[in-house]
């Protein structure tokens, strides 16, 4: 039985479950056996707007592993935009026009690199984290508000820094458990003009990089088998 981890960039819209089930179907459709025989998980959830590095790990022996992965630290490449907040922080839900000021990008650089370290932060309400067994967004679509325990979370670093109103673009190293979206917010809040973000690309989980990762287009059983790693 095929066994092993398996690096694939997510497309956007796809949920990560998608590309787990699509992965599935094609393993249990080369050997004829049954989707449901196949175990495939992931190294830790991507919003279906993001795209990026996804760990797959096929078989139950490296399913059991999850937690090793979803505890790595993890890179990402973020676009936000100024002047604009959300129910969701970013795209998902209806954007809404807040402020027309304009920080220098002296100001930008001052307050994003305020956000370096370690700090403790509030996951969107948003977002996949389960309360008591059920999902964050479950609460959300219900217009329910639970309440949402902080949690501590660490910057090693923020870099690249781009800046052209109204987007800001950067790369950034961050602790296992960090949510993009609610930095993004919380630098829209520290420059007064809120701010959502508007493109999540992940490049790096611990030591594994999408440089290395397979696209899902075209992709075959042959690729799985020749690119699997154990």
């Amino acid at each position: 039985m095929l066994e092993g981890y398996l690096l694939v960039d997510k497309p956007m819209n796809w949920t990560s479950f998608d590309v787990v089930n699509y992965v599935r179907k094609l393993i249990s459709s080369k050997l004829n056996i049954k989707p449901k025989t196949i175990k495939v998980g992931h190294s830790g959830t991507l919003d279906p707007m993001a795209t990026g590095l996804l760990i797959l790990l096929i078989g139950k022996k490296y399913t059991s592993k999850a937690n090793q992965f979803i505890k790595k630290d993890k890179v990402y490449d973020v676009q936000l935009k100024l002047g604009y907040q959300s129910a969701s922080f970013d795209l998902e839900t209806n954007p809404l026009k807040v402020s027309n000021r304009r920080p220098t990008y002296q100001n930008v650089q001052k307050k994003i690199d305020m956000f370096v370290g370690e700090t403790i932060q509030t996951p969107p309400v948003y977002s996949a984290k389960k309360i008591n067994g059920k999902r964050l967004y479950e609460f959300a679509r219900k217009n329910q508000k639970p309440l949402i325990k902080p949690q501590n979370i660490k910057v090693y670093w923020i870099k690249k820094l781009r800046y052209e109103y109204p987007f800001i673009e950067f790369r950034i190293k961050v602790s296992s458990g960090t949510y993009i979206r609610s930095l993004v917010s919380d630098i829209g809040i520290k420059l007064k003009t809120g701010a959502l973000m508007t493109r999540l690309r992940r490049v790096q989980i611990g030591n594994f990089d999408l440089k290395k990762s397979l696209e899902i287009d075209n992709l075959t059983y042959d690729d799985i088998v020749n690119n699997i790693l154990i």
